[in-house]
């Protein structure tokens, strides 16, 4: 009896998620797979289910696999899932929801931080020879404002953490399960205005594309800090590099980009109050096995339930 097949978009699986998918085969796709090549590939191998760690998965690739039945996103971000287009066809989509939430939350917080206390730049003078000791002086978060866009499971996590560093914290988000005991539920504009600190933890759909324009960066105060360890789809780049040029905010941290990897050519390498990570906030070593961990169930679950039926 042919054994059925689950492609997934990397090179590698943590090996308890991989244990789990003992009666399935298994076919990785490369470190970076490229959308012809999953194409072609899911032509190939007809894979039953696709755990999507890298690229993303459209129409194409779901119309040359017809044994297909579930996608399953190593992670909580399915944009890079067409969920109409699996829907269309009946396909299940899936997300590893939580499994890197407190890596995710760390990372923000470490971005926090390294903008407020300008960890890379006093790094690089410090390598360069000078001692800044008598000229610069940090911003410290105690006493102050932190903002955050999106209460779930990560968003959650940075609240608890901001209150225990004793800022007071606002929040935005309509569709919160739960919200931490003192945490302030705010609308958009509110939130900007009054936050020191904002902090973006919400997925990315049509209607939030680009929220943080030119005219929403006006609003936030004077000297505040930016960070986004969620998608790059949530902010104007051409209009954060404006005001960061402008003195608006006084740092930025970012996670996330519109386009990955990162262009050699593009404006963000210039500015210097920006902090720039390769998308790497859920990538921890026990955030790994968790979302592998949680993609492979997810498949299993669903495929189990078809056979089931």
């Amino acid at each position: 009896m042919t054994r059925s097949v689950i492609l997934v978009t990397a090179a590698d699986l943590a090996q308890p998620a991989l244990d789990l998918l003992r009666d399935y085969d298994v076919v990785f796709a490369g470190k970076a797979p490229q959308p012809d090549d999953l194409v072609a590939l899911a032509r190939q191998i007809n894979p039953a289910g696709i755990i999507v760690r890298y690229g993303k998965v459209g129409a194409d690739i779901m119309d040359a696999a017809p044994a297909l039945k579930v996608i399953s996103k190593h992670g909580s971000g399915i944009d890079v899932i067409d969920q109409a287009a699996a829907a269309k066809r009946g396909i299940a989509v899936k997300a590893a929801v939580g499994a890197n939430a407190a890596a995710v939350a760390e990372h923000a917080w470490a971005l926090i931080l390294a903008c407020a206390k300008s960890v890379p730049q006093l790094h690089d003078r410090m390598r360069a020879g000078h001692w800044d000791k008598a000229t610069h002086k940090t911003i410290e978060l105690s006493g102050r404002t932190l903002g955050i866009v999106g209460l779930g499971e990560i968003g959650r996590r940075v609240a608890v953490i901001g209150q225990a560093m004793g800022m007071r914290v606002l929040a935005f988000d309509p569709f919160a399960r739960a919200v931490p005991e003192g945490v302030e539920l705010v609308e958009l504009p509110v939130l900007y205005r009054n936050a020191d600190v904002v902090s973006l933890h919400c997925p990315l759909t049509d209607e939030n594309r680009r929220m943080l324009d030119r005219g929403t960066l006006a609003t936030f105060k004077d000297g505040a800090i930016l960070v986004n360890t969620a998608r790059g789809g949530l902010i104007d780049e051409a209009a954060l590099v404006e005001a960061m040029a402008a003195g608006k905010l006084y740092a930025a941290g970012l996670d996330s980009f519109e386009t990955e990897p990162l262009p050699s050519s593009h404006p963000f390498r210039d500015v210097p109050q920006l902090i720039l990570s390769p998308h790497i906030g859920g990538v921890s070593d026990a955030a790994y096995v968790k979302m592998g961990i949680g993609a492979v169930r997810n498949v299993l679950d669903v495929l189990e339930a078809t056979v089931a039926t």
